[in-house]
Formats: structure tokens, C-alpha cells, sequence
């Protein structure tokens, strides 16, 4: 297959899949709350779709080696999404978002100057996770969203908006170098589309909120690159990219039932 197709076709299933999560993610997060909208939104779909499109033209050597390339750069969307948190208290939506990807973009560039290993990669994680999730955690709390009438072009809007966004990241990337366009797999789009839909229906401070929320998912997205690496030499790229997204899966759904099991606890018993 040449580069050319296989670029159209990356293309083409990142703009899906993020179109997809966002449109549920911002749905969920109006109708459920920014928990479960957080779960979503950390899941690795739009990086997954990167990621197939590599398996297809590369051998698992470069899989493994892509996989802590984007296990760093985890913690620059952690630091983006802790800069959005506290900006959006008392910013609006340009501000805030354009702001903290001036710092994601920054934190990456001090990333290339590095030769990242799994090890190294993985005590940046606990570094920077040991002050985002402190930091983020106060401001999980929200008040209820604003109130929003819904039109019959609510949802395709919001798919057109998230395709959109994706589509300009992506061309971009691939005219940056392979090495950028590697890190590029993991920028946040599905978080900077649900910021530009989100923002302005529910609020800043309910929109942090999800940010904040996601802040102890994104450790299952570092965990299932770690995996993703370790397994794609023995077993292959498919086999571990199918690892790497069940061990997030796993992760978001044991930070679910774990929020279950907290709030049926502080449900008063009925007499």
C-alpha cells in the first residue's frame, strides 16, 4: 500500500473515531456528569488509529519504540489538561485552551532533547502525576452545567468540529518529521475538541472538572503504552495493541467501579 493511501486511510479513521468520542463523551458529560465523560475522553482512540496505521507500514521494532515515545509524551497532556483546569476557572474558552497548548507544545519540545527508555519514561509519569492529580483534584467538584436547548444539528455539528480539528493536527504532523509525527500521535485532540464543544454549553468550571477527572485515567493510558511496548517484540503489533487498549479499558473501568462502590456507600440506608 503507498504512503500516500495509507495516509488518506489514517486520516479518514482518526477523524472518525475522534468524531465518535467526542460526540459521546460531550453527550455523557451533559447528561451523567464529567466522571464517566472523563473515562471516555482518556481512552487512546484517536492515538489507537495512529497507531494501527504504523503497525501496517512498520515492523514491531518500531511499534515498541513509538510506544515510549508516546508514554512521555503522556505527561505533557497530563501538564496540558492540569493547565486547562485552572485557567478555565475564571478564563474563557480561547484563553484557556490556547494557553495550555502553549504548554503542551512547550513540554514536548524539552521532550525531544531527551533519549527517552521505559524506565526514564515511566518516572516522568509519577513525577508529573504526583502534582497534576493533587493539583486537579480540587476542582473535580462542579456545579450544574448551564442549561442549553438542543437542535436537530447539535450532534452532526459537533462530529463536523472534532473531524475538523483532527484533520488539521494530523496534515500538520506529517509535514514535521517522523519523529514530531510520533509524538503527535498522542495530542490531545479528543480533549481540545471536547474543550471547544463543552466550553461554551456547560461552562468552564464543568468542563475542568472532566479535565480533572481525567487526570487519574490518564495513568491507564501510560500503563497500556508501557504494555504496548514490553509485548510488541514477542507477540507482535497487533497482538499488542489489542493489549495496550484492554489494559486501559481495564484501568477506566476499575476507576468505575470503584466510584460505584463510593457513592453506593454514601447513599444513606433507608430506615
Amino acid at each position: 500500500m503507498s504512503p500516500e493511501l495509507l495516509f488518506w486511510y489514517g486520516l479518514l479513521l482518526k477523524m472518525v473515531l475522534t468524531a465518535i468520542v467526542v460526540v459521546i463523551t460531550s453527550v455523557t458529560v451533559e447528561r451523567t456528569g464529567p466522571f464517566v465523560g472523563a473515562l471516555i475522553a482518556a481512552l487512546p482512540t484517536a492515538a489507537g488509529a495512529a497507531y494501527v496505521i504504523l503497525a501496517i507500514e512498520h515492523p514491531p521494532s518500531f511499534i515498541a519504540a513509538s510506544a515510549i515515545g508516546s508514554l512521555a509524551t503522556g505527561a505533557a497532556v497530563s501538564i496540558f489538561s492540569a493547565a486547562y483546569v485552572v485557567l478555565a476557572q475564571r478564563r474563557g474558552m480561547l484563553l484557556s485552551l490556547g494557553l495550555s497548548l502553549a504548554v503542551w507544545f512547550a513540554v514536548t519540545t524539552l521532550l525531544r532533547l531527551v533519549a527517552w527508555t521505559p524506565q526514564t519514561a515511566t518516572l516522568l509519569n509519577i513525577a508529573v502525576f504526583s502534582v497534576t492529580i493533587p493539583l486537579a483534584w480540587r476542582y473535580r467538584a462542579s456545579g450544574p452545567p448551564k442549561t442549553f436547548l438542543r437542535t436537530p444539528y447539535d450532534i452532526p455539528l459537533r462530529a463536523i468540529a472534532a473531524a475538523i480539528v483532527v484533520a488539521v493536527v494530523t496534515t500538520a504532523s506529517y509535514r514535521i518529521g517522523s519523529f514530531a509525527s510520533g509524538m503527535f500521535a498522542l495530542f490531545p485532540i479528543i480533549l481540545c475538541s471536547s474543550i471547544v464543544i463543552l466550553h461554551p454549553r456547560v461552562g468552564g468550571k464543568a468542563t475542568a472538572s472532566m479535565l480533572a477527572h481525567a487526570q487519574i485515567a490518564f495513568v491507564g493510558l501510560s500503563l497500556a503504552f508501557l504494555a504496548v511496548h514490553y509485548t510488541a517484540g514477542p507477540l507482535g503489533s497487533w497482538w499488542a495493541l489489542a493489549i495496550g487498549l484492554s489494559v486501559s479499558v481495564a484501568w477506566s473501568g476499575i476507576l468505575l467501579l470503584v466510584r460505584m462502590r463510593a457513592m453506593k456507600r454514601a447513599v444513606p440506608a433507608s430506615p
